[in-house]
This record gives structure tokens, sequence and C-alpha cells, in this order.
């Protein structure tokens, strides 16, 4: 179907010679001006730029959907446990429950901050600051009663410089014993993946708009011309470019999007195993369960504090002096905070209250006796509510919807020559003439193999696709180290018949995040492009056909995370999705 590309006064009455025109030079008559070239070449910049933004909107909708989705049900998880965690305050400890509630607020928030991928975000200071700020409440509270209740605003001068002194002594004082230490630990391990995931996320969506903002150079949009509109100078207007042609033009049009390839598909991967991991982590590495026990670790604590009430006072009167009694205060009805609205404290808080204040120190058997009680009002287990499953079906659904775009941007070039063969020719426009089929060299996708390109001159890649390339190889590798999911040494090539292609890739049991599903006494390789050695089975990328290779370089095998717990499919060497016609 034709369509008008500009103005109809611009086309000439008969053929002639035009001595202006730069693209669709020919030396016989021709229909073509140098003014049609102009309209001609913005023409077919913008329409390659729609094309390209046609392919990938269902890769950008898929990303930000999921975006979303996952910080959603984060947030649920973390309201959740929020309001779990405040009822402890409110049922066993509601001499300090008013106070206390503001603390929880800002561990959670911290916790949810961290998890959304704030890269300023620590664990080991969230939970530090928690419990020096905790140590205050208890020491005044619950060690020593005799203190006074004082509201946190209405301290005088020498109690807040008394709090003071006890907040930058707490972890020399240590009064809440291992269990800071505890919480630290069990969360760094189970929100692990749900973090990497959710940067990673990030940063493929800012990669899918920096392919969307590139430019295309003026050489590229000379050769696109040629490809496309300098038959219909000649009266063609039919016919369509020969494949070799397109391929050519393409490649060098988006040989920054085509670098992409390999760093794009270490990401995907990347994405994979961490979504298969969310889906299918045992209780020992549960992001759930990690932020359900922050309630008892919390309580342990200050158990453990009650219990060793009587030394810590010693030490404190030693290091920060004695404190005069205040005088008391009763307790204000302790309001709701939320971190989000999506859960509400009364559909939580099923339990009876109680007003346990222990004295400042309790034995070993009544310490016990404590412990079981509270946590008999909210035993440790997974909720078996929708946002607990969610998490798992959300995992498992963008796992089987992302590896679809594995190669994506390595074969963009292509699909998008593919939309302009979709007629069967037997003649095809070679760019100077009508053939049967195209004459030239097909040459690679790569920066390197471009520089030979015989339909354009290729220099060099679009800053911003450069940039994004760098930050894709970069946080990669970071994210693989921090995972433990990629070995720092570099193995040779596997000259053994079978070679690495003989990996066991679909047996093993259920992986642990932990040890970052090591493979035990096995040689490790890489492909002869090049790529990260990994602990377990490695997996080179899939080639296309010879004439349309591409280079793979960093992290080309990563597709080999894919060998134990999911048992998934391996990542499949088709193209990526068609668009849709129409």
């Amino acid at each position: 179907m034709m369509r008008q590309i500009g103005p109809v006064e611009l086309v000439p009455d008969t053929p002639g010679t035009d001595e202006a025109l730069r693209v669709c030079v020919h030396p016989g008559p021709t229909c073509c001006t140098s003014k049609m070239e102009d309209s001609y070449m913005a023409a077919v910049r913008s329409e390659t730029q729609q094309k390209m933004q046609s392919y990938s909107f269902e890769l950008k909708y898929l990303i930000a959907g999921h975006t979303r989705a996952y910080q959603e049900t984060f947030e649920s998880l973390v309201s959740f446990t929020y309001n779990l965690t405040s009822s402890l305050f409110d049922s066993a400890y509601s001499a300090v429950a008013t106070d206390c509630r503001p603390l929880v607020l800002q561990l959670f928030g911290d916790i949810k901050r961290h998890l959304s991928g704030d890269s300023n975000s620590s664990l080991d200071n969230t939970v530090r600051r928690f419990y020096n700020d905790l140590f205050p409440l208890v020491y005044r509270r619950l060690l020593n009663p005799g203190i006074g209740h004082m509201s946190l605003q209405t301290y005088p001068s020498t109690s807040t410089t008394h709090d003071d002194c006890l907040r930058l002594t707490r972890q020399d004082v240590s009064p809440f014993g291992p269990h800071p230490r505890l919480l630290v630990s069990s969360l760094s391990r189970a929100l692990r993946a749900g973090r990497a995931l959710s940067r990673l996320l990030r940063l493929a969506g800012e990669v899918v708009n920096a392919t969307e903002k590139a430019t295309l150079s003026r050489e590229c949009g000379r050769g696109l011309v040629r490809m496309q509109y300098c038959s219909h100078c000649r009266g063609l207007t039919l016919i369509r470019p020969c494949t070799g042609l397109c391929v050519n033009i393409m490649r060098g049009c988006l040989v920054g999007v085509s670098e992409l390839g390999a760093p794009w598909g270490s990401l995907v991967v990347l994405l994979q195993r961490l979504a298969v991991t969310l889906a299918t982590s045992s209780n020992h590495n549960s992001l759930e369960l990690a932020l359900l026990a922050v309630r008892n670790h919390v309580n342990d604590a200050i158990l453990h504090a009650q219990l060793h009430g009587p030394r810590i006072t010693a030490t404190v009167e030693k290091v920060c002096g004695p404190q005069a009694a205040g005088p008391m205060m009763t307790n204000a009805k302790p309001s709701t905070y939320h971190i989000t609205t999506s859960v509400t404290s009364a559909a939580l808080l099923t339990s009876e209250r109680s007003s346990v204040t222990s004295p400042p120190s309790v034995g070993p058997v009544a310490y016990q006796r404590l412990q079981l009680q509270s946590r008999r009002l909210f035993p440790l287990k997974g909720s078996r509510g929708d946002k607990s499953r969610s998490l798992k079906k959300l995992s498992r659904e963008f796992e089987g919807s992302i590896q679809r775009y594995q190669w994506f941007f390595s074969e963009l070039p292509e699909m998008l020559c593919e939309s302009e063969m979709e007629v069967e020719q037997h003649t095809c426009w070679s760019g100077q003439d009508v053939a049967e089929s195209y004459a030239g060299r097909v040459v690679g996708s790569t920066l390197k193999a471009q520089r030979e390109n015989p339909e354009m001159t290729v220099r060099n890649t679009d800053p911003v696709l450069k940039g994004a390339k760098q930050k894709l190889e970069q946080i990669t590798q970071e994210l693989l180290v921090e995972l433990g999911w990629a070995s720092k040494a570099r193995g040779r090539v596997e000259e053994e018949e079978g070679g690495s292609a003989q990996t066991d890739r679909g047996s093993g049991n259920d992986c642990d995040d932990e040890d970052g599903c090591e493979a035990s006494g096995e040689e490790n390789g890489k492909c002869p492009q090049g790529g990260i050695v990994l602990r377990d089975g490695f997996n080179c990328p899939p080639s296309l056909s010879p004439s349309l290779t591409f280079s793979i370089s960093l992290s080309a095998g990563l597709s080999s995370l894919f060998s134990s717990s999911a048992k998934i499919k391996d990542a499949p060497t088709t193209r990526s999705p068609k668009k849709r016609n129409g």
C-alpha cells in the first residue's frame, strides 16, 4: 500500500535529471529531486524508530508491569510484618509500645527501601539504628521501671544525655546479645534476591528507554533511503529490498543496539534465575518467613535483656552513671501506623492482648516461659494468604515471559528486515538496480565487523547506547559476585570429547541461595567468544546462520544458571516474538 511522504508538488511531471541528488544518484532519467530526497530522509528515520518502538513495546510493558507488581507485593509483605511486629509491643511490652511504634515504622520503612533496590540502604545500619534507639526505652521502662515512664518528647536534658550515652554504648554493653546480628544475617540472606531483582528490573527499563531515545545517524538515513526509496526514483514502487542489503544497512544503523545483545542476554538470564529463586526458595531463604521472623528476633532480643538485667544495669551505671528517677506517665492509647494501607491492623491482630512487663531480671525458667508465651501468640509460619502465593505465582509467570527476550537486541536488525520481506518476490532491489539476489558481502553485527560494511560507513556507536552497555556489564557483574553466582577465575575451553555441551543441566537437588548453587568439583569452562566462568554448568548462546552470526562477549554463558532447583527449560534459540500485523 502506497502512502504520501511529502507534498505532491515535489514530484516532477516527467522524468529528468537533478545534479543535486546525493543519495539516489542515477545516470539516466529519474523521478526524484533533492527536495524529495530530504523528505525521504526524514520519513525513513522516523519510520525506523517507530518500528523499533513497536517491536520493543511488549518488552517495555512486560518490564514496567512486573516492576510495579513486584513492588506492590513487597510492600504488602512489609506492611503485614510491620503490623505484626508492632503488635508484639502492644501485647507483650505495653510500657514501651507507644514510643516503640515510630522505631518499628522506621525499621520497616528502611527494609522496604532496601528491597526496592535503594543504593544507599544498608541493613546493617538499619538494624543498628533500631536497636540503638530501642535500648534506652528497654533500659528505662523494662529493666529499671522505677526510673519512670517518661515520653521521648518530654525527656529533660539530663535524661537526653543519659539516653545518648546508652545509644553510643549499646554495642559495647550488648544488652540484646546475638539477636541484632542474627536479624541482619537473616534479612541479608533472604532479601538478597528480591533486592537484586528490583535493581535489575529498573536497569532493564532504563536500557529499553535508551534504545528508543537513540538517534539514527545521517549515514544511516542515507542507507535507509537508498534501500527503501531510491527504487521509487526509477518508477519501481512495489519492489522490495534484497535481504542482504537490508541486513547490512539495519546492522549498520543499529550497531549500538546489537552491541547490547550480550550483556542484555546476561541480564535476562539473571532475571530468570532471581525469579526462580523467589518462586522456589526454601524456608531457610524465604523472603516472607524472614520478614515474619523480625518479630521473633526483636522479642528474643528484649527477653535477653530482661534475663541479663542486673549485669546490664551495673555496666551502664559504670559507663554512663546512675539515672535519677523521673515522674511516672501513663501511656496513651496506641495509635495505628501503616507503611501502606493495603493491610489493616484489625485484620492482622487476632490474638488477645496482654500486659507483660517483667521485673528487672527473670530467671532462666521464667525467661523460657515468657519466650514460649510470646511466640504462641503469633506462631512463625508462612502466610497462606493471597500475597504469599502471589509472589511465587508472579515470579513463575515473569520467568516464563522474560526468557523470550534473551536475544532481543541481538536479533532486532533481522526482525526489522523480516518485516520488509513479507512479500515473496523473484527479484529484489540491490540498492542500485534490480537483481535476483544481493551480491555484496553480509557482515556481522559487532562494531568491529561493521567497519567493513559495504553499504555504509560505521565508525562508532551512539554514546547513549555505549553508556547503557557499560552500565549493563558493570551492574550484572556486581550482582553476580554479590549473589555468589560467578567465579572470579576464568576457565579454559574444554577440548575433551563432548565438552561443556554435555554438562548435566537437568539434575541436582534444590538450590540453596546462600551458597550460590555451587557445583562441586566440576570443571568450569567458557564459550570460545569469551564470558564469565560459572560455578555450575555452562552453556554458550545459540548461533544464527553463518551469514548472520553475531558476536557474544561478556557473560554469554549466564544461561547455565538454570541447572538445578527450578528445572526449567533452556532458553529457546528461536527468535523473539514477531510484531503483529495490522
